[in-house]
């Protein structure tokens, strides 16, 4: 349910503005009406530090170099290293631009490496010297093996300086501002010999260990820019509370406006009586569109998040959680539909509750308990267990495959029956929802069709179910039939919308009539994803555990052939989970808010409660 909120305004000096906000943030309940992004250079200003901080939080937590072939010259330079008394922001990004730089020259060093490995040992200035008092130059040329002609030399004087095969290197030498005209190409002059790129990179490397070195040394920095992050997020949050007050009387009076539970009302007005504000207390109208805050049971609360991707309501609208929990998690079940996979679930979350408490999954460590066990509980009653089908397995109790759903349904399979019939139930109690919903917010006039639709849809499908089962006699079921007929016509066709033209009210239900027809079809036969999940995962485990047994049949080795069989059941089934898990969360997910969401009427345009508070508040 939405929890109910009261309406505080506050009225104090501009000069008390900001000591007020403190006091106000150390209470950890006041919802200040805030910008949403930076509003001026200060908080945009705010906004940045505090992303430089966690950015550069995030690079030394992974600069550990362990994978490093240099690692243990890296942890000497890190012991010999001093961190200056700086920013280590700016610290951090003056050694990350020069690691890069490092690496470029390092990679511009071993191409001329290569480049000028053909070339051999040389000393260019004493070559050039030499060239130089000759009156000569020297033209440096490569060519394939194949276009190479030793005649060039009666030319030209050549000199062969290396070969491998496929190419020749040579050079020829020509008085100064003489040409030569080869079918070759000719290269630029080496700036050096590849012995000397090789020790310019050598040079290179060990600056850079130098560099990592410092970067490791600066993972010291994280604790300070830990604190740092979290005390500009608290400033930049006071910042934008004070940023939405509204200021009078010539800048001397700030008002203020919040929010808060009314169940905290007696701790609230104790503690704003301590403060040097005037202030006074009301309770909240959708009209001052509150923030939402949710209040849900044990199992209900677990699934708020699910509530809060699509959007929280707004003030005078319902909470979907209490309808949501339960049927997301059977969802989730039936599509993921393997007992054995719900066992994995519930393993898995309490991997992540005890070895990753502080990681996502590790927070939501409960809500992944409840779909594992709402798994093995529904995987059982669909009969499958790692892909075995459990309704065919001499060692399952014949008792525990009477609760299994099999067989057919009127020439369908039973569990594609089940999946259309959920979708069904859904759908009606979403109409349900709606009309009940509308009618207390908006009133009776303005809701007759949505009752005129929900008496024919959920009157139609009682008599329908009731004359199947021969619970009503032909007579009057027809009788039946007619009053709700005639009950849901006039409020779909006539009365839809009270005092308006009832020709409109006719041309308005008919067009309302097709979106009903072509809408409800459509989302009903949209449960069938349900069985489909359910089946597609049940098979392909079904066939991962084939598979195992033919590599286990095929190899006549023996205990060779038990590791291949374990390792295609582990691999294959790892597979299967994470596929599975997948569509398992994301069309569950669909069904909620497209279908479910979509006829029942839900919004979500309302804000989230989020009061002013400091990290150590909140947590």
């Amino acid at each position: 349910m939405i929890e109910k909120m009261t309406k505080y305004s506050f009225i104090l000096l501009s000069s008390d503005t900001e000591e007020f906000l403190l006091q106000l943030q150390s209470t950890g309940m006041m919802d200040i009406t805030r910008s949403r992004k930076p509003v001026d250079e200060k908080s945009s200003a705010l906004l940045g530090r505090i992303t430089d901080c966690r950015d550069t939080e995030g690079f030394l937590k992974k600069s550990d170099f362990a994978k490093d072939p240099d690692i243990s010259g890296i942890q000497a330079a890190a012991q010999s290293a001093e961190l200056p008394d700086t920013d280590p922001v700016r610290f951090v990004r003056e050694q990350k631009e020069k690691l890069e730089s490092i690496a470029s020259a390092i990679a511009t060093e071993k191409s001329r490496m290569k480049e000028y490995a053909p070339w051999g040992d040389f000393y260019k200035s004493s070559l050039d010297k030499t060239a130089s008092e000759a009156g000569c130059e020297i033209h440096f040329f490569t060519v394939s093996e194949k276009g190479f002609d030793s005649t060039w030399g009666q030319e030209y004087p050549m000199q062969v300086i290396s070969r491998d095969g496929k190419n020749v290197w040579f050079v020829t030498v020509v008085p100064k501002g003489g040409t030569v005209t080869l079918p070759a190409k000719e290269l630029p002059a080496p700036a050096y010999s590849a012995r000397e790129a090789e020790a310019r990179a050598e040079a290179l490397r060990a600056e850079a260990v130098a560099v990592k070195g410092a970067i490791l040394k600066a993972r010291e920095y994280i604790p300070r820019l830990e604190e740092e992050s979290i005390s500009r997020a608290d400033e930049l949050d006071l910042y934008l509370a004070d940023a939405a007050a509204v200021t009078a009387a010539e800048n001397a009076v700030t008002l203020f406006v919040g929010f808060a539970p009314t169940k905290d009302d007696e701790r609230i007005s104790e503690a704003l009586d301590t403060m040097d504000a005037y202030w006074f207390k009301e309770e909240a109208t959708k009209d001052d569109n509150p923030p939402i805050k949710l209040r849900n049971n044990r199992f209900t609360r677990q699934f708020e998040v699910l509530t809060g991707m699509y959007g929280m309501p707004v003030y005078d609208e319902f909470d979907p959680t209490p309808i949501l929990a339960p049927f997301f998690l059977l969802f989730f079940a039936m599509c993921l539909g393997d007992a054995g996979y719900g066992i994995v679930l519930v393993i898995a979350a309490l991997l992540f509750k005890y070895k990753m408490p502080d990681s996502s999954f590790g927070k939501m460590w409960s809500l992944i308990m409840t779909l594992g066990i709402g798994t093995m509980v529904i995987g059982t009653v669909l009969g499958t267990f790692f892909g075995v089908s459990l309704s065919e397995a001499a060692w399952v109790p014949e008792g525990l495959k009477k609760c299994m759903i099999t067989g057919n349904i009127a020439g369908f399979p039973a569990q594609m029956v089940l999946s259309v019939a959920i979708g069904v139930v859904h759908i009606c109690l979403a109409l349900t929802v709606k009309a009940v919903c509308y009618t207390k917010r908006f009133g009776i006039k303005s809701t007759v069709s949505n009752w005129g639709w929900l008496t024919l849809i959920i009157g139609g499908i009682t008599i329908g179910a009731m004359a199947l089962l021969d619970v009503m006699s032909s007579d009057v079921t027809r009788i039946a039939i007619i009053v709700i007929g005639i009950i849901s016509g006039l409020a779909i066709y006539i009365f839809n919308t009270p005092g308006r033209n009832p020709l409109v009210n006719i041309g308005s239900g008919l067009w309302d009539t097709y979106n009903m027809a072509t809408g409800l079809l459509s989302d009903v036969l949209s449960y069938l994803r349900l069985y489909a999940l359910g089946l597609a995962g049940g098979m392909l485990g079904s066939a991962f555990n084939t598979i195992a047994g033919i590599v286990f049949e095929g190899c006549g080795i023996p205990g060779l052939n038990w590791i291949f069989f374990i390792l295609v059941l582990l691999l294959g089934h790892t597979l299967n989970i994470a596929m599975s898990c997948l569509g398992a969360f994301v069309h569950p997910l669909r069904l909620t808010f497209l279908e479910y969401f979509k006829n029942s009427g839900y919004e979500g345009r309302g804000q989230a409660y989020r009061p002013l508070a400091t990290q150590e508040t909140n947590k």
